[in-house]
C-alpha cells in the first residue's frame, strides 16, 4: 500500500531523525517532510498538504494541538496522528477534538507506529491501549458524576478524578506534568466552587465517593 506523502512535526532532533529513518525504511511513500516546530509546519502544509502528518504535542511556540486544529480546518482530508508522552485525559480529548484521528504514546515500538500509519491510511483510528483505557475511564467517571462535577473546568475535573483514586498532590503534579503549586491552586478553586473544606466532602458532593 502506497502513501502519497507524510510529514513529521517533532522538536526533539533525535526522535525526529529516528522517526524519519524508520518511515523511510518501512513505509512506501513518495515524499517525507520533516519540521522542528508547528509554525513552519503550518506555513508549508497549509500551502501544500500531506496525506498523513505525525505531531508531537509539546512543541516550542505553537502546540501540536493548535497546529492540528488549524490545518484540519484548511485541509479536512489530511490525517493527523499524535505521537507524544502526554497521557492525561485533558490533552487526549483536546487532540481528538482538534481533529487527530490517532493518538500514540512515544513508548510505542517503532513497528507499531508504522502499523498505525498504514491503519490510518486504511481509514482506522489507532490509539495506544493505555490511551483507550484513559478514554474509557473518563466516560465512566462522567456517567457516575453529577452537575457539581460538570460545573468544574476540565483540569479541575481531572485533578478531582486523581484525588478519588487516592493519589497525593505530588503524584498528581507528576502525572499531569504541572507544578505542585498549580495542583494546590486548582484544589483551592475546587473547594471554593463546591463550597467544601476537605477532599472527602468534594468527592462526596461530586459523586466520586
Amino acid at each position: 500500500m502506497k502513501i502519497d506523502s507524510i510529514a513529521i512535526i517533532e522538536d526533539d532532533e533525535k526522535v525526529r531523525h529516528y522517526l524519519a529513518e524508520q518511515i523511510q525504511l518501512q513505509v512506501d511513500s513518495k515524499e517525507l517532510r520533516v519540521f522542528a516546530d508547528a509554525e513552519s509546519a503550518l506555513k508549508e502544509l497549509a500551502a501544500e498538504p500531506v496525506e498523513i502528518a505525525l505531531f508531537d504535542i509539546n512543541l516550542p511556540g505553537m502546540s501540536g494541538i493548535d497546529c492540528i486544529r488549524r490545518l484540519k480546518l484548511l485541509h479536512p482530508r489530511m490525517q493527523m496522528m499524535v505521537l507524544t508522552v502526554y497521557d492525561n485525559a485533558d490533552t487526549i480529548f483536546d487532540a481528538l477534538k482538534a481533529g487527530a484521528t490517532s493518538y500514540l504514546l512515544k513508548s510505542t515500538p517503532p513497528d507499531k507506529v508504522i502499523e498505525a500509519i498504514y491503519e490510518v491510511k486504511k481509514g482506522g483510528s489507532p490509539i495506544s491501549s493505555q490511551i483507550a483505557r484513559k478514554v474509557i475511564e473518563a466516560f465512566a467517571i462522567r456517567e457516575k458524576t453529577n452537575d457539581y462535577f460538570q460545573e468544574l473546568s476540565r483540569r479541575e475535573q481531572e485533578i478531582l478524578e486523581q484525588l478519588s483514586k487516592g493519589f497525593r498532590y505530588k503524584e498528581i503534579a507528576e502525572k499531569l506534568f504541572v507544578s505542585l503549586e498549580t495542583v494546590r491552586t486548582h484544589i483551592r478553586n475546587i473547594y471554593e466552587k463546591l463550597q467544601v473544606n476537605s477532599r472527602a466532602d468534594a468527592l462526596r458532593k461530586t459523586g466520586l465517593l
